[in-house]
């Protein structure tokens, strides 16, 4: 298949695509079509790794993106790791021009706790 152009681009949490591919699976079954092997792989994939639901992942995403120093980018892989230390929360930052507190790590830490329950 070929992409001719990208019509919209949006920033999603692996929880979320998980959510979609179970929608997609579902629509294809009732109309009794096959599972495509990438799809298979890509459901496989998103059932193994996803670590909330679609929900509570974007609320995470939400309260993270008030925080400062926050890029949406980061937002999204902190949703999809779901990083349960410091040393985890500064290896997403390790790319980044600035370091971050201890009180910012641990209000991260938080918020992903939260997001757990």
């Amino acid at each position: 298949m070929i992409v001719k152009e990208v019509l919209s681009e949006e920033l999603l949490t692996l929880s979320e695509v998980k959510g979609m591919l179970h929608e997609i699976m579902e629509e294809r079954l009732n109309n009794e079509e096959e599972l495509g092997y990438e799809l298979r792989k890509a459901i496989n994939h998103a059932e193994m790794f996803s670590k909330t639901t679609p929900e509570k992942a974007r609320d995470l995403v939400n309260k993270l993106l008030e925080l400062e120093k926050m890029k949406p980018e980061i937002a999204i892989r902190i949703a999809d790791i779901m990083p349960q230390s410091r040393d985890e929360l500064r290896s997403l930052y390790a790319k980044e021009r600035f370091t971050l507190t201890e009180e910012e790590l641990d209000e991260m830490l938080n918020l992903v706790e939260e997001a757990m329950d």
